[in-house]
């Protein structure tokens, strides 16, 4: 019995699971090939466009009947109620006893819905969007009253990839400024980035945002304690560099009052954000600092209308549903247990390294919401890179290797205009170098759902082993008019909505991340040894052991 087999012998019985494995037995030797013949309008019957964004699934190895059977879990675990829970104030992150309300983040000012957490939310924006104001106008200055030219994110995690990923992605927006200002990001608890990044900064000039959920990540705050020690050492000890160089953004502003953070330079967030859904609050700050505040309303705008379509749209034209269940599909029926993203758009360079975050923290779960053990895969390895760059990596794996793989390309259709700009020779160039991107964003796709038959007959003919190609591989498309801010709102909001139905289908709690924090306290035992304020060794396994004595430069000797 294969592991997809037995994955659907464990689960749960029920009339929608039987009907599934029913047309994946009916389906399981049916080849992509085979699917288009057969319609020859199957674009149009799969695939769905919504304002900016265009999602093309027909190269799934799917049928009507599978997308009606599809729809028909999604109803047997009441997805429809789950979705209506996840906006409200309900506590559906039990195990934390919170609710999960990044959605409110995106909600217009002049909302009626939950209004007073709307109030809330834009409080906290509002303070934000001043400080970007004086950021831009020249107004902030540092303790010697020179201007801020730098600007240097101190976080890790959600804190870093979704604002390091947004301000890469729409470096195209970047609004003017009084003087040049650029904007940095720090990670790393190893010191290397920060290393690097401090020779090339002036500390007159530079200003930290420690962002932080907890204000107690020691990744974080050992980046920050090291850049305040930087600046005392330049700058002298002042009580002018806690308040003009640091603005900090947490749950927790006892916690950066007492870090000597001034109260006028603290932005909050609550514990309803989880880190890896926070770009949309004051975490977003490194981006309004780049694209501008009317360039973060538009993102917020975007992803607002995602939420709109996903709490109203119909299941089989609903965006963020339909990748849910196709990854339900692939992943559970199909046992496809990888899926690879691969933008065509090198400003999308974070997008996979993003979603990797958001995908595997928030699925890779294996304890079902009853406290029972899942009984079938969950969140598959999410990986990828940007396309052009990944053809010359592992595209070899995806059309001739040994493993199944899902794909989402995502392309823009529009890249380069005109007035971007000085001489129309440079702009007529890169535009062809944009739609060379996008031929062969399509033409891998091609390769990969047709194999042999998108090539042609001379092609084939007494073609050796080596240079055939089975195809059969799924994939989306998914085509954004431009990459803007609100089209780049509504991706991000399409992806979070996708975790959160795959979620509902594997009966699990996507907001908490507790291998994550039991990593960080086991980290914390070590610590002390390695620093040797302690010295017992006994307590840890015998590998940990050696390796300490290794790192402590003591012999058994």
């Amino acid at each position: 019995m294969t592991q997809a087999n037995q994955s659907m012998s464990l689960m749960q019985k029920s009339s929608a699971i039987e009907n599934l494995s029913s047309l994946k037995n009916q389906l399981i030797d049916t080849h992509l090939n085979t699917l288009f013949a057969e319609d020859s309008k199957r674009f149009n019957h799969f695939s769905v466009e919504y304002d900016q964004i265009v999602l093309d699934f027909s190269k799934h190895r799917i049928n009507q009947s599978i997308i009606n059977g599809l729809v028909e879990l999604a109803d047997e675990r009441n997805l429809g109620q789950w979705i209506q829970k996840l906006f409200s104030t309900e506590l559906i992150n039990y195990t934390e006893r919170r609710a999960a309300m990044h959605w409110a983040l995106r909600l217009p000012k002049d909302s009626s819905f939950q209004p007073e957490i709307t109030e809330q939310v834009h409080v906290q924006l509002d303070r934000m969007y001043a400080l970007v104001e004086k950021i831009h106008s020249g107004q902030y200055r540092g303790a010697t009253g020179e201007v801020i030219q730098d600007v240097v994110n101190i976080g890790v995690g959600g804190s870093d990839l979704g604002p390091l990923m947004v301000t890469h992605a729409l470096s195209d927006f970047k609004v003017p400024t009084a003087k040049p200002l650029a904007v940095h990001f720090v990670s790393t608890m190893d010191g290397s980035q920060l290393s690097e990044l401090l020779h090339q900064l002036r500390p007159e000039t530079t200003l930290f945002i420690i962002s932080s959920k907890s204000f107690g990540t020691i990744d974080t705050l050992s980046n920050a304690q090291t850049v305040r020690q930087w600046l005392e050492k330049a700058l002298g000890y002042n009580d002018k560099i806690l308040k003009n160089h640091f603005i900090g953004v947490s749950t927790k502003p006892e916690k950066m009052t007492e870090w000597g953070i001034a109260a006028d330079k603290q932005l909050l967030l609550w514990d309803w954000v989880g880190g890896r859904y926070s770009l949309w609050s004051c975490i977003g700050l490194p981006i309004a600092l780049t694209i501008g505040i009317q360039g973060f309303k538009q993102l917020l705008a975007g992803a607002y209308a995602i939420d709109q379509h996903f709490q109203t749209a119909p299941f089989q034209q609903n965006i963020p549903v339909l990748m849910g269940l196709l990854g339900i599909w692939n992943n559970n029926f199909l046992n496809i247990q990888t899926h690879a993203i691969l933008p065509y758009d090198g400003r999308l360079k974070y997008f996979a390294a993003y979603l990797q975050q958001l995908e595997m923290e928030s699925n890779g779960k294996s304890i079902q919401r009853n406290g029972e053990k899942v009984h079938l895969a969950t969140c598959p390895i999410v990986w990828g890179e940007v396309g052009p760059n990944a053809q010359h990596a592992f595209y070899q794996l995806l059309h001739q290797g040994t493993h199944s793989v899902s794909c989402d390309f995502i392309a823009p259709v529009k890249r380069y205009n005109a007035n971007q700009f000085t001489y129309a020779e440079s702009a007529e160039a890169l535009v062809e170098q944009h739609h060379l991107a996008l031929s062969n964003c399509l033409a891998q796709s091609r390769l990969l759902a047709f194999g042999n038959q998108a090539l042609t007959a001379d092609e084939l003919e007494d073609l050796p082993a080596y240079k055939q190609y089975e195809g059969n591989q799924p994939s989306s498309t998914i085509l954004l008019k431009e990459l803007n801010p609100y089209s780049l709102g509504m991706l991000i909001a399409m992806y979070e909505h996708k975790v959160f139905v795959q979620s509902v289908l594997w009966n699990i709690n996507p907001f908490d991340q507790w291998g994550v924090e039991k990593g960080k306290e086991i980290a914390n035992q070590l610590l002390p040894i390695l620093n040797r304020e302690q010295d017992d060794l006994s307590k840890f396994d015998a590998s940990t052991q050696g390796l300490l004595k290794i790192l402590l430069g003591k012999t058994d000797g």
